[in-house]
Formats: C-alpha cells, structure tokens, sequence
C-alpha cells in the first residue's frame, strides 16, 4: 500500500503528498531538477545565486514582501542548492497552506532579478564565500569535490568562484533557466494533515498555469576518475585529512547495500567502526565520518577527520586497518543484525521528521520516478547479507583507489 499521493498537470509538473494527522505544521516546497553541475564554467555559481536572487524580488514582491511573507505568520521560508538540485520550500500552520504555494510559486517562477538587487546580493554571496574559506572543514570538503571530479562541473564549488559570482548580469540567470528550467523536472512535494483533495485544489490554483515546457539539462557523464595525492599549506591547527573515492550512482543496484556499509564503517552512531578505533580507542580525533553521496552518473565515497600533525600518519594507517579488516573478515551474524537494527532505526527516525521527509519525497520522484516506502527500504535492508557488504568493501574499500586531501598547518 502506497503511503503517499501523486497528482501531475499537463505541463508536466508533478505534486507528491504524504497526509499526517497528527501535525498542525505543513512542509511543501518545489524541487527543481538542476543544480551547479548544470552549469558551464563561465557560469560557475549561478545556480545558487539564483537561489539567493529568487528572494529578492519578483514581478508582484519586493524583496521585504517576500522575507515577511510567512515569516509575520509565524512560517519560515528557506531555499538551497546542489549539485543536482534547487529546491525552495517553508513551513507553516496549516491555515496558512496557501499562502505558502503561492508564495513559493512566485519567487520559483517569476523572478525578476533586478539590477540593483544582484549588486547587493553578490557582496552577500562574496562574504559567503568568504566564511567558508575561514572554515577548514568546510573548505577541505569542497576542495575534496575538485580533487575527486577534477575539471568536470561536479568538482566544482557549489559558491562558484569570484570572478564568474563578479560578472553574473540579468541576462545571464535568464539565460540559464531558459536553458535549463522545464517543468517535467519540477516536483511540488508537501506533508501536512490537510486532505489531498485540498492540496491537489490550492496548489492547481498556481502550478497548472505555469507554461509548459523547457529543456532538460544537457549533463555530461563523469568518468576517468584518477587516485590523486595532494597536500595544501593552511592556516590551521590540526592536519586536516579527507579521503576516498568514486562510487555507485543513485540508481545502481547496489547503492542501499553500500549505504550500509558506509555507515557501518563511519556513519553518525558513536559506535561506527572509525570512531571506535581512532577517537574512543586510541584518543586521537575529536570527529571523524565517512560519507556516501550518490548523483545520477556517480558518487562520491569520502571520510573526513582532524588530528595532531604528528599523529596524521598513524591516524591513517588505522582508518586503512579498517577499510582491510571489512575487505578481510565478513561480519559474524550478530555484527551483521545490529547493523541492519542500527540502520532501519536511523531511516525511520529520519522519517519522523516532516521537513526531511518533504525534501526526500520531492527528490526521489525525481532522481528515481518513484517513492519507496519505509517498509519496502526495511525489507531490502534486512536483505542484505554479509556476503554482499564483503563484495562491495573488496570492490570499493581499497586504499589503493582513494585519492587524498591533506591540509597541513603553515
């Protein structure tokens, strides 16, 4: 039994809805099918500039209007952007549902970016970028992304960089969404108490008169992936380390049992494999994680820590101890259930909250046509065997295809 409701116009844009009765609070937004990987190197950044521009005015708002729209309600009002997406959503009292589609068919649509605004919106951005860069551990991410994906577009700063952020003009964020914006790749996902016949009326209100068509991004394919060594002088105190590789892309086969894998070996529970051993055991992280991020041609396997500098090369032949003995040793049955257990317990946590589970929706219609129920995800995770995490980890898990990104203390 589906636990969710699908509706679609004849433009092409499609509604998602998950009813909930116990909530007074209803999560929407609209998720769009592009992101910085859609842009071309002039273009770098522009994707999340829109993102920014969208609430600076539109053809019936001005900036003020649009900030204290649902904000004087008692609503919030947010946006971000991805690789692969740009989503603007909020959330509100349930009275105020239509005031939030409109609101966010409005700056999704019909931005008008004017001139006086992008000035005032690139120092905005230019700080941002700025921040990120006095962050390391911010920083060491991004650059990761470059060392992986080299000069292909998913290796590039979401932020762009200052001198593309320097020149965007209007014509140039019309430019891009003409090229890349069409409404068979923008999902309308929503979670409320509201009934699904109200949601399909209010939205129909505002999405069915948006003019059908557009084109798809023309994305190109990653492949080629070279392991790369590289160390940068900062000014930092620890030695900052990031490791890791390519990986599966979200529609493969294996990308749930991998998933597992990865938070086995280094997802949020204290008690993943790396933390264990480098913090709780030998003292030598405050915080250490291993991150799996699936695109449409790709993904990314990386894991992040922080150590002393005289303790970096003892820290890394601990996290290859690791990568061998999942190479080595299959999981023993009780390691195996309480790694399903921990997983199946953390997808349905990330399900009770609202907002979470809005953006998930409205991304997965769109990465996979379809939304999987918790109980199907329970089922294939309680599938997955210890012979299979074996393979994946030979597969995936040798140091010898990981790429490195050292930050070292200047």
């Amino acid at each position: 039994m589906l636990d969710y409701q699908l509706h679609e116009w004849p433009n092409g844009i499609r509604l998602v809805y998950k009813q909930v009765p116990t909530t007074k609070i209803v999560h929407c937004g609209l998720i769009l099918d592009i992101g910085s990987r859609d842009e071309s190197e002039s273009q770098q950044g522009i994707a999340h500039f829109w993102e920014h521009m969208a609430f600076r005015g539109t053809k019936k708002r001005k900036a003020y209007h649009i900030l204290n729209g649902l904000e004087s309600v008692g609503g919030e009002l947010n946006a971000y952007t991805s690789k692969e997406k740009i989503c603007f959503y909020a959330s509100v009292l349930d009275r105020y549902f239509q005031k939030s589609v409109e609101l966010l068919t409005d700056i999704t649509f019909h931005a008008t970016f004017p001139q006086k605004q992008i000035e005032k919106e690139r120092t905005v951005i230019l700080e941002e970028m700025a921040m990120y860069q006095d962050s390391p551990e911010d920083a060491i991410q991004d650059d990761f992304d470059n060392l992986i994906f080299k000069d292909h577009p998913l290796g590039r700063n979401i932020l762009g960089n200052r001198q593309s952020v320097s020149n965007f003009q209007q014509s140039d964020f019309q430019k891009f969404i003409a090229t890349n914006l069409q409404t068979e790749g923008v999902v309308f996902s929503c979670v409320g108490n509201l009934p699904f016949k109200k949601i399909v009326k209010v939205a129909d209100k505002y999405l069915s008169q948006i003019i059908a068509g557009g084109s798809a991004p023309q994305r190109s394919n990653y492949s080629g992936y070279i392991p790369r060594d590289k160390k940068v002088k900062r000014v930092v105190t620890q030695t900052l380390c990031a490791l890791g590789r390519t990986a599966y892309p979200i529609k493969h086969q294996d990308r749930l049992p991998f998933f597992a894998l990865i938070n086995l070996l280094g997802g949020p529970g204290m008690n993943s494999r790396l933390n264990l051993t480098l913090r709780e055991k030998h003292g030598l992280v405050y915080a250490i994680d291993a991150q799996y991020a699936p695109y449409q041609d790709t993904g990314m396997l990386a894991i992040f820590f922080g150590t002393d500098p005289k303790m970096v090369n003892r820290s890394l032949k601990l996290v290859r101890k690791e990568l061998s003995l999942l190479r080595d040793k299959p999981l023993g049955t009780l390691q195996l259930h309480r790694t399903k257990e921990q997983l199946v317990g953390q997808l349905a946590m990330a399900e009770e909250y609202n907002m979470n589970l809005m953006l998930m929706m409205g991304k997965s219609l769109l990465d996979l046509n379809h939304i999987q129920s918790l109980e199907d995800t329970i089922k294939q995770v309680r599938g997955i065997t210890a012979r299979k995490l074996q393979e994946l980890a030979q597969e995936m898990l040798d140091p010898n295809d990981f790429s490195v990104l050292t930050f070292l203390p200047k």
